[in-house]
Formats: C-alpha cells, sequence, structure tokens
C-alpha cells in the first residue's frame, strides 16, 4: 500500500474507485465499504484509493478533552493495507480545511487530484464544512465531474447495526464480546513494557505494565479481562488489569498489567500488544493481599477456561 501524506504527492491513476472517511477502528461496516471498493476497482481494471483525516476532525474542532478513540492511526493503516487497499491519503485536518465547503472538498481535492472513476461512501456518510456534503451531492458532482457514485448500506451483525460509537460505548461499559464481535476482530492495545512496582511479582504473579503511546487511545472499564499477548510472533494466554489498584492504597494513575501465564522472560522495553478476549470482573478493593491474591489465582483459573476456548 502506498501512503501520502499531502494529497499534492498522489499522481492520480486510471480508473480510481475512491472511499472518504475517518474510519475509526475499521470496524465491519467500514470493512464492507473497503472490500466493495478494492473487489470494484480490480473488475474495472483501477486502483482502490481511501482518502482520511488526521488529526480526527473531531479532536480539531471538539473542545471535548475526553475523547477517545478505538485504534491508533498506526493501527488504522495496518488494517487498511491487511485489506488489500493500493493507496491511502492522509489530509492533515485543520480549522482552515474544515471551512472548505463539501462541494469545494469534492472539486479541488478529489476530482482535481485523484479523478475518481467511482467513489464508494456508506449509508450515513456526511462531508465538508457543517456536514452538509451527502449521496445526493456527491450524485450531482459525479454527474457534473464524470464520477459514479454507490452508496453501501448499513451493515448489521446479529441484528445490530454497526459504528464506531456503539463499539466506544461497549468498550468503556466493558463488553469486550460485543465490541470484538462489530469490529470483526479483537480490541488491542500496543505498547512498550515499562518498570512497575513489581507487586505482582512479590504475589506470584508479576505483570507488564505497559505505556500506551497514544494519547486519545480508548481505555476500557476498569477491570480484570482474559487476553492473548503478542510478542515476538507468538501469542500467549495472559491475564489483564487495568485500574487504580485500590487495594495498594498508593493513589497510583490507571495502569495497564498483563500477567502472562507460564511465562518467565523479561520484557522491559519490549513492545507487546494485548488482545482482549473477554471481560472478568470489575475492579474492587480487597480487605488485605492474601484476599487480593486469592482472587487472582481464581482469576487466572476463568481465563484459562475462556482462552481455553479460543485456541
Amino acid at each position: 500500500m502506498k501512503i501520502y501524506y499531502n494529497i499534492l504527492d498522489f499522481k492520480p491513476v486510471p480508473n480510481a474507485v475512491v472511499t472518504i472517511g475517518t474510519f475509526d477502528g475499521v470496524h465491519r461496516g467500514h470493512q464492507e465499504i473497503l472490500r466493495n471498493m478494492v473487489n470494484r476497482a480490480r473488475n474495472i481494471g483501477g486502483e482502490s484509493v481511501v482518502v482520511t483525516f488526521y488529526p480526527h476532525p473531531r479532536q480539531v474542532l471538539s473542545h471535548d478533552s475526553a475523547i477517545r478513540f478505538i485504534s491508533t492511526q498506526e493501527e488504522k493503516i495496518r488494517h487498511l493495507e491487511a485489506l488489500g487497499i493500493d493507496n491511502l491519503i492522509i489530509i492533515r485536518f485543520t480549522k482552515d480545511f474544515a471551512a472548505i465547503s463539501s462541494e469545494d472538498f469534492i472539486k479541488d481535492f478529489i476530482v482535481k487530484n485523484i479523478n475518481p472513476a467511482v467513489l464508494i461512501i456508506g449509508y450515513d456518510h456526511h462531508f465538508g464544512n457543517g456536514r452538509t456534503g451527502d449521496f445526493s451531492m456527491l450524485y450531482e458532482l459525479g454527474n457534473q465531474y464524470h464520477f459514479k457514485v454507490e452508496k453501501i448500506q448499513e451493515q448489521d451483525v446479529d441484528n445490530e447495526a454497526v459504528s464506531s460509537t456503539k463499539i466506544r460505548q461497549f468498550l468503556e461499559n466493558g463488553d469486550i464480546r460485543h465490541a470484538n464481535l462489530l469490529l470483526g476482530y479483537e480490541f488491542s492495545y500496543t505498547g512498550k513494557v515499562i518498570h512497575g512496582q513489581r507487586v505482582g511479582h512479590k504475589m506470584g504473579y508479576p505483570t507488564a505494565n505497559i505505556e500506551v503511546a497514544e494519547e486519545f487511545q480508548l481505555i476500557e472499564k476498569p477491570g480484570v479481562y482474559a487476553t492473548f499477548v503478542d510478542f515476538d510472533g507468538h501469542a500467549y494466554p495472559a491475564m489483564t488489569y487495568i485500574g487504580k489498584r485500590p487495594t495498594m492504597h498508593d493513589n497510583r494513575p490507571q495502569s495497564i498489567e498483563a500477567h502472562i501465564i507460564s511465562f518467565d522472560r523479561d520484557l522491559y522495553d519490549k513492545e507487546i500488544k494485548i488482545r482482549f478476549v473477554d471481560f472478568v470482573r470489575d475492579d474492587k478493593k480487597f480487605d488485605n493481599f492474601e484476599a487480593l491474591k486469592q482472587q487472582i489465582g481464581a482469576d487466572e483459573q476463568t481465563i484459562i477456561n475462556i482462552l481455553n476456548k479460543k485456541i
């Protein structure tokens, strides 16, 4: 996949099949659009072109500092590449760019620089200043500038409409199974293993504390999760904790700690990926360390049973 950080660097290709969006999470609804455009491009002897934005428009236009996203920019790029996209154009989103009308965006950015043969969008896609651009406007512009416009209908999974907003809500509520179902893959974090206070090690459950690199990465509901840790080409069953360790009384910030089951290698400063499979229990304060240790032992067995069904 070729990646362009300036649309002016893109050289128009014959029969370009284009889609536009932010694609947070690259969930199953997005995947349907992307597979359709890849197949459409192959059928007409062209190339697929995804146009996306960075930073996410909500980071620029919203004053809400609590905005969090399902995927990082790097993860989004990996998902797009895995789906067979030929070209990715990342437009830097600024307040000046946001002021461009939807018609001028299509005319001055998409038509002028890409010259699409086909533009494929989702059923509810809106774009441009005030999000005034929609399918009807694109259809008219397509007639004017000689490109076809195709709309992908809403995607349902088990009668549930797929959207990034719903997936964020599921993750925030600890409903990992439901979130993963709509994503079409297991939600994950990638980060560097950092030094902690070695409390888990003292209790016989050493953990890899990870530092999530992306400031706006969504962190799920605090609690204990059944996970896999990917490292060095292998997937290891793990018990992952998210929370502020209330039993410790140390007022530390929220941490993400993975205990890799039956694993004793040193991972400090290594980059690992934690894939979330299921929510096990809420975070809670225990009366003492012994009670906490007993609960961790029970959690580990529960997690082994869950993950054995996935292997």
